[in-house]
């Protein structure tokens, strides 16, 4: 390639990345709050959390978008029955929407995008960046309270990139009780911290299991640890949650039937929960 064509190429290219640039910052700036669920290492709720948190919040009148950048394992379409649903585009210019869940939740997964729902997505690094840019500045977002961020677990790539595009998004780190799980927590915290990315607080997931036949709770997963991890680093226990057999049953069908069922201990805790998110982020607290 000639020097002149290498030249224009990288006109183009700077001039693209400044119309994302711009697209984003607008973008954002219709987007109240922005939340970026996190997690040391898989299998602790993430995506389960991410998913109800988006639901309990517009259940209370918000408007919501939950964005999933689990772009290798994505969870949140399984969860919410939207494994079928494909993206729409209208208007004269081809604008593409996110998926209407509830009237005021909308959803964007790389999932409806996939053709074939088992393919393997295998991306490096700067494409992975570029598809969740492009899920902040070139989807028709409606005007947002909250922005909840699925993120995969780890400190990977997405979670590095959203922490480089929304640097005023606040994490809320998943764990649960016991020490291999909290060891990677605390890698979390530090990456937060490196990034500057304000951490709102820790959910204790799977914290005991309540034997049906006698009420004993059982700690499964031992217990108290993400209130001593929250202690230790000076962070917020939002709360914890107990391993509830509905919530898997209904999560395996993609339904959240379950959230309207208040016997649950495991509603009344996550319900305690959401109202403490709100607060804080509604400067309440």
């Amino acid at each position: 390639m000639s020097k002149k064509l290498q030249n224009m190429d990288d006109i183009v290219r700077d001039a693209r990345m400044k119309e994302e640039a711009e697209n984003i910052t607008k973008r954002l700036s219709h987007i109240r709050h922005k939340i970026l669920v996190m997690s040391g290492k898989g299998g602790v709720g993430k995506s389960s959390i991410a998913a109800y948190l988006a639901v309990s919040l517009a259940g209370r009148g918000y408007r919501v978008g939950l964005m999933d950048v689990d772009l290798h394992g994505p969870s949140i379409p399984g969860l919410l029955g939207l494994k079928d649903k494909l993206l729409t585009t209208g208007g004269p210019e081809g604008k593409t929407f996110p998926l209407k869940y509830l009237p005021k939740l909308e959803v964007m997964s790389i999932e409806v995008l996939l053709g074939d729902k088992d393919a393997a997505t295998i991306w490096r690094g700067p494409l992975k960046g570029g598809v969740i840019r492009q899920f902040i500045a070139e989807i028709e977002w409606m005007e947002l309270d909250y922005l909840i961020i699925d993120s995969p677990p780890g400190t990977g790539d997405e979670p590095l990139t959203v922490a480089q595009t929304i640097p005023d998004a606040k994490a809320l780190i998943v764990t649960t009780p016991q020490e291999i799980s909290l060891a990677d927590v605390r890698k979390s915290i530090n990456f937060c911290r490196k990034m500057n990315l304000e951490v709102l607080g820790l959910v204790e997931n799977m914290s005991g299991l309540k034997c049906p036949h006698c009420g004993k709770t059982i700690d499964l997963f031992k217990n108290m640890g993400g209130m001593t991890t929250a202690k230790k680093e000076n962070l917020r226990l939002l709360g914890s949650l107990p391993i509830e057999p509905k919530v898997v049953e209904c999560g395996d069908e993609g339904s959240i039937d379950f959230l309207g069922d208040d016997s649950l201990e495991y509603n009344r805790a996550f319900s305690q929960i959401v109202d403490t998110i709100v607060k804080v982020m509604e400067n309440k607290e």
